[in-house]
């Protein structure tokens, strides 16, 4: 168990982190001049936040120890990196990156994203590689290769980011759906997991043979461990969508009330 518990460095994590946090700051400052719209703020505090945020969340499960758990002992911690980084960490970095950035980050695959950010099609992309996580040669390959748990990673958090660019719509070239449409877009999202977690949770032996021959920590059991994983992955990730509802409804009743008052008759 101690090995477990052992910290050690994850410097490919930690380098990607602060390569993304350089790249940031550097757009900012070097970009604004050439492609920011005059009299409008480069960054908002808030977008920073938001950036920030999401970079700290994507450290924090994807190092020791949540990463080094759900690696060698708990399928549990495994499931939620994956839950944190595509349904919290993607849409906060979205939310973090000023629209005039992303588009001159984007622009020379612009007309790809076109395509790829199109609802249906985000939405197949990114629940093929979350199904693609759960078959267990893919899921044994991410935990007896670095190359290969990265490679998976970095496939599923690009793909995080397809499937909520139509609800953030960060740049005005590929505009956001409508709030009706966010709306059903995210609810449809939110039924996907359904199935593989309803198989995680009433599953009465082990599903994955490399997780049942694990030690277990806090004396879990393997039935136990899949267990909670199965009710994260339907109620964690249906909680984050279903809240991301209603922040899309309530701004958007705002929106059409204020719309809607009588504009004052000067006397």
């Amino acid at each position: 168990m101690s090995e477990i518990l052992a910290w050690h460095p994850h410097l490919d994590t930690y380098g990607l982190i602060l390569g993304l946090a350089v790249g940031y700051e550097l757009g900012i400052r070097r970009l604004a001049e050439l492609y920011a719209p005059r009299g409008e703020a480069v960054v908002t505090r808030a977008q920073r936040s938001y950036f920030y945020l999401g970079l700290a969340l994507l450290l924090i499960v994807s190092s020791w120890p949540v990463h080094d758990i759900g690696e060698r002992s708990l399928f549990t911690f495994h499931m939620t990196e994956h839950v944190v980084m595509a349904l919290i960490a993607a849409p906060l970095i979205l939310l973090g990156v000023p629209w005039w950035l992303m588009r001159v980050v984007v622009r020379p695959i612009l007309p790809a994203l076109r395509i790829l950010t199109k609802p249906i099609i985000a939405l197949v992309l990114f629940n093929t590689v979350l199904a693609g996580l759960h078959y267990e040669p893919i899921l044994e390959a991410m935990l007896t290769s670095d190359l290969a748990h990265f490679s998976v990673h970095l496939a599923l958090f690009l793909t995080a980011l397809l499937m909520w660019w139509p609800v953030i719509g960060p740049v005005p070239d590929l505009p956001r759906l409508p709030p009706l449409g966010r709306m059903g877009y995210l609810f449809l999202q939110s039924l996907v997991p359904t199935v593989p977690a309803a198989f995680f949770t009433l599953a009465t032996g082990p599903v994955y043979d490399i997780y049942d021959g694990f030690p277990k920590l806090f004396g879990w059991s393997t039935v136990a461990d899949q267990t909670v994983a199965g009710l994260i992955m339907k109620l964690g990730g249906g909680l984050v969508l279903w809240t991301a509802i209603g922040i899309v409804f309530f701004t958007w009743f705002a929106e059409e009330q204020r719309h809607s008052r009588p504009v004052p008759v000067p006397k």
